[in-house]
């Protein structure tokens, strides 16, 4: 597969880093190009960190040293996607931004999480859960907040393939759920940080009785990724005024949409009935516009 893009793994892996190696890592991912241009000294001095700390950095990342990421980092600038409007921004919207602006530089930023989301989604995992969700006897699929809201879209799309598939938002009745899983059956966790707490508690239980669990997580060196047997990745970027922002859900559903192709893809005949029936069922609630 291509190798994913130095910036969206920088990104995934952040939380992961020291505090040092975060100052660094902030540096490169807000400007690639002018980092690739600095040396390790002048780097280390931004950073208000020592030259050994971005040597660590390097190899954090899976670099074996300066020298590489700078050549990386000159590569990733010369192929970044910039805004087709100089006003849009890749960050936090700043104070004073119009509507126009603020429009802009949101519909850039999540078309951006979606397209950096694709490049670094790995198929051989992808693969690999499309097949456990293909032979599972029931499936259960958990998050909270925001990711609630995929997880329960995700429910719903496999349900009208004829799928056994059930979303929980409530911890309790989670929990429960999970407990009764057993071999053959698969977890799916999903959360945009990796940290929450009744998303991980749920795999933990699931995976201890035996269910094959899956994490969807922006993070993959998160605590969500030490209670999966399969994580996938997305490369959404939060900022202040967008935590659980459109941007990470497109990121999680583009994802989704993915897993479920493929499931309804090794069964085509089946789902594409399915989808008919489904959708003749709920035909006569849609309402025709009257002509007066």
């Amino acid at each position: 597969m291509p190798e994913p893009g130095l910036i969206v793994q920088i990104s995934g892996l952040l939380p992961a880093l020291s505090p040092a190696e975060q100052r660094v890592a902030r540096l490169v991912v807000a400007d690639p190009a002018d980092a690739a241009r600095r040396t390790i000294t002048d780097l280390a001095t931004a950073a208000e960190t020592s030259e050994a700390t971005v040597i660590r950095f390097c190899r954090s990342v899976g670099l074996e040293g300066y020298p590489q990421l700078r050549i990386r980092l000159a590569a990733e600038a010369a192929r970044r996607i910039e805004p087709p409007d100089a006003r849009v921004v890749g960050g936090d919207i700043p104070p004073g931004a119009d509507l126009t602006q603020i429009i802009a530089t949101i519909a850039f930023n999540d078309a951006r999480a979606v397209e950096e989301t694709a490049q670094q989604l790995d198929p051989e995992v992808c693969e690999a859960v499309v097949e456990a969700l293909n032979g599972a006897s029931r499936i259960e699929i958990y998050g909270a907040g925001a990711s609630g809201f995929v997880a329960s879209d995700f429910q719903q799309k496999l349900h009208r393939i004829g799928r056994t598939a059930y979303y929980w938002p409530d911890v309790h009745t989670a929990l429960t759920s999970a407990a009764l899983l057993g071999k053959g059956d698969v977890a799916m966790g999903i959360s945009h940080t990796g940290t929450t707490a009744d998303v991980l508690d749920v795999l933990d239980v699931a995976r201890s009785r035996g269910a094959i669990t899956v994490a969807l997580t922006n993070f993959p060196r998160s605590p969500i990724a030490d209670v999966a047997d399969h994580v996938l990745t997305t490369a959404a970027r939060e900022t202040t005024y967008r935590s659980g922002a459109t941007a990470s859900r497109l990121a999680q559903l583009t994802v989704v949409d993915c897993l479920f192709v493929g499931v309804a893809a090794r069964n085509r005949a089946k789902a594409r009935k399915a989808l008919e029936v489904t959708a003749e069922a709920v035909r006569s609630r849609r309402v025709t516009r009257r002509r007066g």
